[in-house]
């Protein structure tokens, strides 16, 4: 009976284990994040909503070209390696990122994913330790086998949470900030 518990759990075990989720793969054999999402609004709201998004994350996403239906972007993401309670970055995931807009629905998709490890420097910061990315596709050696899936899987969970963010931005009006009242501070009175 023991051995059948054990049995169990560790089937059980990896059957979780085996249901990551992963990148698809597009025509030339490359990971791509790819979403259709429909919607009630209209072409031109959901093109100022992405620039605003795009405005938004300007520390992390860079804008290099837009027409009046759609965005092409590029943007980073750094991946964290976590030992016990420290964490630290581990290295950054650079990304394509292109938005089309209809009526009443768009699209968008992440490619080109690119992997530049960090190492750290002389004044104790983490920093890229090359220029040239590894395309995530590529898989490394036996040695550095369960390295590589951790980044896979961490890469997967940021482009996931940001698609998430991207169309929470798209479905809400946030395009219009509030103006917040600037208060001046008088030093006459106490």
């Amino acid at each position: 009976m023991k051995y059948c518990l054990i049995l169990v759990f560790a089937i059980l075990s990896l059957k979780v284990s085996a249901q990551q989720k992963q990148f698809s793969t597009d025509d030339n054999g490359k990971f791509i994040y790819y979403e259709v999402v429909e919607t009630g609004t209209g072409k031109d709201s959901l093109m100022l909503r992405a620039k605003a998004f795009v405005d938004a994350y300007k520390k992390t996403i860079k804008k290099i070209s837009n027409t009046d239906t759609s965005i092409t972007a590029k943007g980073i993401t750094v991946i964290d390696k976590t030992v016990l309670v420290a964490s630290h970055p581990s290295g950054e995931v650079s990304y394509n990122m292109t938005f089309e807009a209809r009526e009443k629905k768009y699209r968008f998709w992440l490619t080109d994913f690119k992997y530049i490890p960090y190492a750290r420097d002389r004044y104790s910061n983490y920093v890229p330790t090359t220029n040239i990315g590894t395309p995530l596709e590529q898989t490394p050696g036996k040695l550095s086998a369960g390295a590589w899936k951790d980044i896979l899987e961490s890469a997967y969970n940021k482009t996931a949470k940001l698609a998430e963010n991207f169309k929470k931005a798209l479905a809400t009006n946030q395009t219009e900030k509030l103006k917040k009242k600037i208060e001046t501070i008088s030093t006459k009175k106490w």
